[in-house]
């Protein structure tokens, strides 16, 4: 099987998912488009060369419908030759169109793919597109559905993590992530987003707070509370897990993933299309893979789906020098920490959704991107990217330095 190579990686800064976030007045699709002109533009590439694009998308309704990766491609001045898909995965969605595209490298489909996501949840709020997962009883009975923030609970609740550890992690993501824009550790791949004018609207990463601190934490009340107690979901979960006795409730906004705007893109190849065309290959994809979970608990997916791409890769955990999950929820880091005995020191080392917020359809692709700029940074040599999933699934993909 042709191996699959990463030549770029670019992202948006993430701005506050609301009406008075910076990037609210720029449309999802043109988030897109100044993804993929900038992997186009910085590498010199003719756009015929890339055969297909995938872009991760969790709510693709309305301004996100309609196979925005297509009409990206066609606003972006890329060759009508150019195909695109739309992927969700819920939260792995980018991390998922990512490995599509490398898919498609390895089997020999294409020489030359993007893989990437677009979200614009202050444009097309999350849950937009609906679903029978949430609210059909024949769908929802038998799963034992609770929504994610009970699930996220529920994982602190089962597995002994207090309200001060996931505050703690939380002043952590923030730390972190202020030291890596402090340092320039996301200057090489950051794509500042313009207006239709060209005139720059924001550079940098608008949610994340360095004075957050423990004091503050602590005065937020549960943000899930209500619904596990008052609308019964507590109740369910415990049917499902009756050694739960009862649920703790700790997780609230600050240590949880920030709602925000975003897209980001790789450019991944083989060898040959590189050469011929100049491009020298940042990282090579070891393995990849994707698992089902289960629901009720939901967010537990990233240790299975870690598991099983060491396993494809002939790796143990001892083998990653770096690994990167997603910021669901502070809980969902702290378990993969604890099933897989990672330590904290190489786990999220710039910070996380907590901190920079967690635009759904792209994160899967901007940690990816970010743990190609880190392994270069930081001259380390293997990262494992994995990210949680709504209705209890995981998605990993193990990368090596070139």
């Amino acid at each position: 099987m042709t191996e699959a190579y990463i030549y770029d990686a670019v992202r948006t800064p993430r701005g506050k998912g609301k009406p008075d976030g910076s990037l609210h007045e720029i449309t999802p699709v043109n988030l897109a488009t100044q993804v993929l002109e900038a992997l186009r533009d910085r590498n010199g590439i003719d756009s015929a060369e890339v055969e297909d694009i995938a872009l991760g998308c969790v709510s693709p309704v309305g301004e996100q419908g309609a196979v925005i990766t297509r009409t990206a491609i066609l606003n972006a001045g890329y060759a009508q030759t150019t195909s695109g898909i739309q992927v969700n995965r819920f939260c792995g969605s980018g991390l998922e169109a990512s490995n599509i595209a490398a898919a498609k490298v390895m089997a020999g489909e294409c020489d030359m793919a993007i893989g990437g996501g677009v979200e614009s949840m202050s444009r097309v709020p999350m849950g937009s597109d609906g679903g029978a997962m949430a609210v059909d009883p024949a769908s929802t009975f038998h799963n034992y559905f609770v929504p994610q923030g009970v699930s996220a609970d529920l994982i602190a609740t089962k597995y002994g993590f207090s309200r001060d550890d996931v505050d703690a992690y939380a002043v952590e993501s923030h730390k972190r992530a202020k030291r890596a824009w402090d340092e320039g550790r996301f200057s090489k791949s950051i794509v500042p987003v313009k207006d239709v004018m060209g005139v720059e609207i924001l550079g940098h990463d608008e949610t994340i707070r360095p004075d957050t601190n423990m004091q503050g934490l602590g005065a937020l009340n549960p943000s899930f509370a209500m619904m596990g107690q008052s609308f019964g979901f507590n109740n369910v979960a415990q049917q499902r897990y009756p050694e739960v006795e009862k649920i703790k409730h700790v997780h609230h906004a600050g240590n949880s993933s920030g709602i925000v705007d975003g897209a980001a893109g790789l450019l991944i190849g083989n060898k040959e299309v590189g050469e011929r065309l100049g491009l020298k290959p940042r990282a090579r994809i070891r393995s990849m893979a994707s698992i089902g979970s289960e629901p009720t608990i939901m967010l537990t997916g990233p240790e299975f789906a870690a598991q099983k791409a060491l396993k494809r890769a002939g790796m143990n955990v001892n083998d990653i020098d770096l690994y990167e999950l997603n910021e669901a929820f502070a809980a969902v880091v702290l378990r993969f920490m604890q099933a897989l005995d990672v330590d904290h020191s190489i786990m999220n080392v710039n910070g996380g959704a907590i901190a920079m917020g967690h635009p759904l359809g792209a994160t899967g692709a901007m940690i990816l991107g970010t743990m190609v700029d880190e392994l270069e940074r930081s001259d380390k040599e293997t990262s494992l990217v994995t990210l949680c999933i709504g209705g209890g699934m995981g998605t990993a993909t193990i990368i090596e330095r070139v």
